[in-house]
């Protein structure tokens, strides 16, 4: 155990982690020349389009110092807001942790919140400055950053590149010097943390484990302490660049198991796995239930593909536990599920894997957060969605969900920042200045008005400099109205939202206004309006498709005009009254980038 090391890579999205993660493989021979490719542990075809991280990717390397051969187990984590559970995850199965800063772009706000969970597991922190071989890199400036922060030396900063691959001899030694060996009696009761697992649709599902104490075998009875549910160990092994199968693993050591598991339901990431025979006696305390923050319906395009749905999203929160779902059903898309996401790129990139790996066609409706109903008579109602709204005199107050916001930019665009954050009901709480050129803003701000389009505004008015993180408060009373959007009096209820008084008449006259472009011309005319309970507050109308039914009447008295459009006006009227709209899913898009 005393050469085993187990860490993590943590930063800021697009400080490269992926980039060094790839050269500390290269450096120790786990990949060769001829495997190699960019971000090679990004093994999804999206991480790679996007250049982001989207799950945390555990492999082992075998290094050799000073004469003794050194296991390395390393977990490469995402660095997006989004995708932070991921992050805590693996923050579990560690010891230690590479803290990675861009020496460009000096700390952000993602660092900031990553270290403070490190810290809070008792890891031991090596901070990497990455990208010293750019032109525009500020070491010294950026190192103040680093020492300010953690309170180390500066001679304990190491400087590296991903790119030249300078610095990894460095690294290696510091994790092999620094990095404490795992605790853990191998002669003890298994006691197992299982971290992440995937669906292989030939073997089952893969959990991915970490060994705290004792040792487990292939072929050994193991019992899931969670679901209490026993399988045999048909094969365990270690993740390198493909899995591979051992005998036995014992305490420290990181792998996978697979059991035949073939329904997800019976894998939780975070349970313990221990021996029937001799268990343990207690679970590994390792991260608590993710609180998804953006709920959405999604629903599928063909009503016959529900149960593949289920099935799909099930499959893919094994890969991503950070997802839940129930079912719900619509008046105007039929059953669908209700689904709690981290964010919105979070839901992007699922609905984006649901088309990709599943091949399902999925219709997401406008997202939203969840609100607290007190009740006339005193109840608390939990509403995830608009439509789950009791009527309007049985509801006494609303509440909905604050949050702490903090923002990290360069002081050129701390006039803009702030607009932005009051113009969203911020509450401004503090400002701090960080170094002469960079400021800190902590904001309290409901939640409701970050989902829709708050990150790309923020981004796009400090020209990508500002970064962004933010942790739940508590829920405070709102002002909010339901606002329903109607099609020829119809309610369309997936696009229905929950907002405040004061931007209902606002968001209703874009939302009329957007629709009118995006819903195709029938051959009656369709009103679009806006309505807080019977009250209209918008309304737009997309003009009928029409045939020129006077074009023979030439001359003439002008009632025999008067006589074929009346005719026309009656089928009109008729074919309106079976005729139903079909609302394109560009429309349900087109709401979340209102502007």
């Amino acid at each position: 155990m005393d050469n085993i090391r187990n860490f993590c890579i943590i930063a800021h999205i697009d400080h490269g982690k992926s980039t060094l993660a790839d050269r500390l493989l290269m450096k120790t021979g786990t990949l060769d020349e001829r495997d190699f490719q960019n971000q090679v542990l990004d093994d999804m075809d999206l991480e790679r389009e996007r250049g982001i991280t989207i799950k945390s990717h555990a492999i082992q390397m075998e290094h050799e110092h000073e004469g003794k051969k050194y296991l390395l187990n390393l977990i490469d984590t995402p660095g997006h807001v989004d995708f932070s559970y991921e992050v805590s995850r693996s923050i579990a199965a560690c010891e230690g942790a590479l803290l990675i800063v861009d020496a460009t772009q000096g700390i952000q706000a993602q660092t900031i919140s990553v270290l403070y969970q490190a810290i809070d597991n008792d890891l031991e922190i090596i901070p990497v400055l990455n990208k010293m071989d750019m032109e525009s890199a500020m070491p010294d400036e950026v190192t103040d950053q680093i020492v300010d922060l953690i309170g180390c030396d500066p001679e304990e900063i190491i400087g590296a590149s991903g790119k030249t691959g300078m610095g990894v001899e460095e690294i290696l030694e510091a994790i092999i010097n620094r990095i404490s060996a795992p605790q853990g009696d191998p002669e003890a009761p298994l006691q197992a943390l299982i971290f992440d697992s995937v669906y292989n649709s030939f073997r089952g599902i893969f959990a991915y484990f970490r060994v705290m104490n004792g040792t487990i075998h292939k072929g050994d009875l193991v019992k899931f302490l969670a679901t209490e549910k026993e399988y045999g160990a048909d094969e365990v092994g270690v993740l390198k660049l493909k899995p591979e199968a051992r005998d036995s693993l014992s305490a420290g050591d990181v792998g996978y198991i697979i059991s035949g598991i073939k329904t997800s339901k019976e894998v939780k990431v975070g349970d313990t796995i221990t021996h029937v025979a001799r268990p343990c006696e207690d679970n590994v305390e390792g991260f608590e239930d993710v609180k998804p923050m953006v709920f959405a319906g999604v629903y599928p395009v063909d009503a016959d593909d529900y149960e593949d749905l289920r099935a799909s999203i099930e499959k893919l929160q094994l890969n991503d536990a950070s997802l839940t779902f129930i079912p719900e059903s619509s008046a105007a898309l039929g059953f669908g599920f209700r689904c709690g996401f981290l964010g919105l790129l979070h839901m992007e990139i699922i609905q984006e894997r649901l088309d990709r790996e599943f091949n399902m066609d999925v219709i997401t409706t406008v997202p939203n957060v969840s609100f607290n109903v007190i009740s006339t008579k005193g109840e608390l109602v939990e509403v995830h969605n608009p439509s789950g709204l009791p009527v309007s005199t049985a509801i006494d107050h609303i509440e909905e969900p604050y949050i702490i916001a903090q923002v990290i930019s360069q002081a050129d665009y701390v006039g803009s920042i702030m607009k932005l954050c009051l113009d969203k009901r911020g509450i401004l709480k503090n400002q701090v200045y960080l170094t002469s050129n960079r400021v800190e803003i902590t904001f309290e701000m409901p939640l409701a008005e970050i989902v829709f389009d708050f990150y790309d505004k923020l981004k796009s008015i400090s020209k990508g400099y500002a970064s962004f993180d933010y942790h739940p408060l508590d829920y405070k009373k709102a002002d909010l109205v339901k606002l329903d959007i109607l099609l020829n009096g119809e309610m369309v209820d997936a696009l229905s939202t929950l907002i405040h008084r004061d931007n209902a008449y606002d968001f209703g006259k874009r939302i009329c206004v957007k629709l009118k472009e995006l819903i195709p011309r029938q051959q009656y005319e369709v009103a679009i309006q806006a309505a807080i309970g019977a009250k209209v507050i918008s309304r737009e109308t997309v003009k009928a498709v029409r045939k020129d039914v006077t074009a023979k009447c030439y001359g003439g008295d002008i009632t025999r005009k008067r006589k074929l459009l009346e005719k026309q006006k009656k089928g009109k009227k008729r074919m309106r009254q079976v005729g139903n709209i079909e609302v394109p899913q560009s429309a349900f898009m087109a709401v979340l980038k209102l502007d």
